[in-house]
């Protein structure tokens, strides 16, 4: 873990609103000198704290249409299956995010997709197939209550 002042929390807060922020615009967003942002915004990013920057795109504008959580019981629980299965779920472009649970489920998987047919296809020709994989249940997302927008940095240290 590294040291952030008030000064870098606000420099993070500010690039997660929007990671395009030039240092001239970082530096009038949080009161510092533009050549201040950029010394300390590249000492966040060799650091590793900052780990790169995207485009955020809605999915239904490309195409893809469905969101789903699929959860998954792997055949049988040793490290060598669990690392077949983490090799699948990386090579898999419709998975976006994957977590290893704890209790009755042993990984979330988030995917998208375009469909019934491409859900239909990715758990019964990827997934179900895949030696790693013993169940399979999948969750249709209705609605997004809320995206994620950035890390909660207020509860790490009160501005100053």
């Amino acid at each position: 873990m590294i040291d952030l002042d008030a000064y870098d929390l606000r420099i993070l807060r500010e690039l997660q609103r929007d990671g395009r922020l030039t240092n001239i615009e970082l530096s009038e967003k949080i009161a510092l000198s533009a050549s201040q942002c950029s010394r300390r915004r590249s000492r966040l990013e060799a650091s590793g704290v900052i780990c790169g920057y995207q485009a955020s795109l809605d999915p239904h504008k490309v195409g893809l249409d469905l969101l789903v959580v699929i959860s998954v019981t792997l055949a049988t629980h040793n490290r060598d299956n669990a690392r077949k299965f983490a090799q699948l779920v990386n090579d898999l472009p419709e998975v976006l995010e994957a977590y290893a649970l704890t209790g009755e489920m042993d990984y979330h998987l988030k995917i998208a997709t375009r469909g019934l047919a491409g859900l239909s296809r990715f758990v019964n020709e990827v997934l179900l197939p895949h030696d790693s994989v013993q169940h399979v249940k999948t969750s249709i997302v209705l609605d997004t209550l809320k995206r994620f927008e950035g890390l909660p940095l207020s509860s790490i240290h009160q501005e100053e």
